[in-house]
């Protein structure tokens, strides 16, 4: 994988700076826009800008290349997955607990809305 995925010598770099450091980094971000309630297009701008950030810690502190867009687009592809997720699991818990007589909720990351009690209409 050394050399498709990352640039360093040992994958445990990758790991520690991608997606440990760029994944938490990506997690706190969505999770501030969506707790804004903000649309998912403001947190996939801020996504990249944390990309980008891991991007320049790979320049800074381990020797990489710093304007690769092979090596850009695998950490914002890790970054994005992880930022998403982030952003819907903190959406459903607002859906979920804000809106509890209309939604509840079916996994981590879904809801749907509440079937209707006997004898009520909507």
């Amino acid at each position: 994988m050394q050399g498709i995925l990352y640039e360093e010598p040992s994958a445990w770099l990758f790991l520690l700076v991608t997606v440990v450091m760029g994944g938490w980094a990506g997690w706190m971000a969505a999770r501030g826009i969506a707790r804004g309630w903000r649309p998912f297009s403001h947190c996939a701008l801020a996504l990249l800008l944390v990309a980008a950030a891991v991007r320049f810690i790979h320049y800074a502190l381990f020797s990489g290349t710093l304007l690769s867009l092979h090596y850009y687009a695998v950490d914002a592809a890790v970054v994005m997955i992880i930022g998403a997720a982030g952003f819907r699991y903190t959406r459903t818990r607002q859906m979920t607990s804000q809106y509890r007589w209309l939604y509840e909720k079916t996994s981590p990351l879904t809801w749907r809305a509440r079937a209707p009690a006997a004898g009520e209409v909507r």
